[in-house]
């Protein structure tokens, strides 16, 4: 075990929260116009994902020395359900004011990558740190050398060439936007936000097409950065919503640790994707059983829970409740 703390930082947000819901509604009728997807509910309802998150990362990463919960004057009951336990002091609150200091005139934000963009700014924050959204999850036990081995982070993913190269392969996705809709345009503006963000670190011809696992990251990769491009910095906290015109933090900050030679690219350890909103029950539970049999998979992103018929909701977090168990669970056998 490497002797250098290693964070774990969560964004999180409870879109049920009357006063989070007035203050979105405030900016919504302030620009004016229909309310654009990048608005929509999902984005901001807590179907309590964030409870098996850090379960998991106390359960299968007791390593990890201090996880931050980065939210928007808001706190999760789990803060209240940890506090008289060994857990209360490893788990903590951050408000966006902390890590937006000296940028305040761009909060209130609701853009989870002008909040990415922002999280090394935060106060108290471990060198070497683990980026989680709410609905990540760890399957299984892992190990600091699965993030960070020595000065290098561990990355995972896989190169491609920049659609700008692939003539054919635009073709295709323009087509995927005009038959598939809303759902294949997501797909589209990720990667092309991906390749955006490779750009900035000079990598013109390819990229590392990521997913969604928990990204490995270093302050001082996105410190250097950052002063000499505090342009760059101000655009990407500028945007209350989510952009096409955006970059990807946690993007950016791979591309740069391949360039200085400070990365290394590891896909031993898999992630199931699910989305229990849109995935045919049969081929989900196909996922999940997969997922019980190969010990490489070791991340789950659960997309959308809230969304999820009933019987499909059901059987994922009773699959979820086995896999990682439960807060109270796991606390009660301290």
């Amino acid at each position: 075990m490497s002797a250098a703390p290693i964070d774990a930082v969560i964004t999180w947000v409870d879109g049920s929260d009357p006063a989070h819901a007035r203050r979105l509604a405030a900016y919504l009728a302030q620009v004016g116009g229909t309310r654009p997807s990048a608005a929509h509910p999902t984005r901001f309802d807590d179907a309590g994902e964030i409870d098996w998150c850090v379960t998991s990362i106390l359960r299968f990463a007791p390593w990890v020395r201090t996880i931050h919960i980065v939210a928007d004057r808001q706190t999760p009951a789990l803060i209240e359900r940890l506090r008289g336990t060994p857990f209360a002091e490893r788990v903590r609150m951050v408000d966006h004011r902390d890590i937006f200091a000296g940028y305040e005139r761009h909060l209130p934000t609701f853009n989870s990558r002008a909040i990415i963009t922002a999280l090394w700014r935060m106060p108290e924050l471990a060198e070497r740190f683990i980026y989680f959204n709410d609905d990540f999850v760890l399957l299984r036990p892992v190990a600091p050398t699965d993030f960070f081995r020595d000065d290098r982070v561990v990355l995972r993913g896989r190169w491609q060439l920049q659609s700008a190269q692939r003539p054919l392969r635009r073709a295709l996705l323009a087509m995927r936007r005009t038959f598939e809709g809303d759902s294949a345009q997501v797909r589209v503006r990720n990667l092309a936000a991906q390749e955006d963000s490779a750009r900035l670190a000079g990598f013109e011809r390819e990229y590392l097409r990521m997913y969604h696992t928990p990204f490995a990251l270093r302050r001082e990769t996105l410190r250097r950065f950052f002063a000499g491009h505090e342009d760059l910095l101000e655009h990407n906290l500028g945007f209350r919503l989510r952009s096409p015109r955006q970059f990807k933090t946690e993007v950016l900050a791979a591309h740069l640790e391949f360039a200085a030679d400070r990365a290394v690219l590891d896909w031993n350890l898999r992630m199931i994707q699910l989305k229990p909103a849109e995935q045919w029950f049969p081929r989900l539970r196909a996922k999940l059983a997969r997922a019980d049999r190969d010990p490489r998979f070791a991340f789950a992103c659960v997309q959308s829970l809230d969304l999820a018929p009933p019987r499909v909701r059901k059987h994922l977090i009773d699959w979820l409740n086995r896999r990682i168990g439960t807060l109270d669970g796991w606390i009660a056998t301290l």
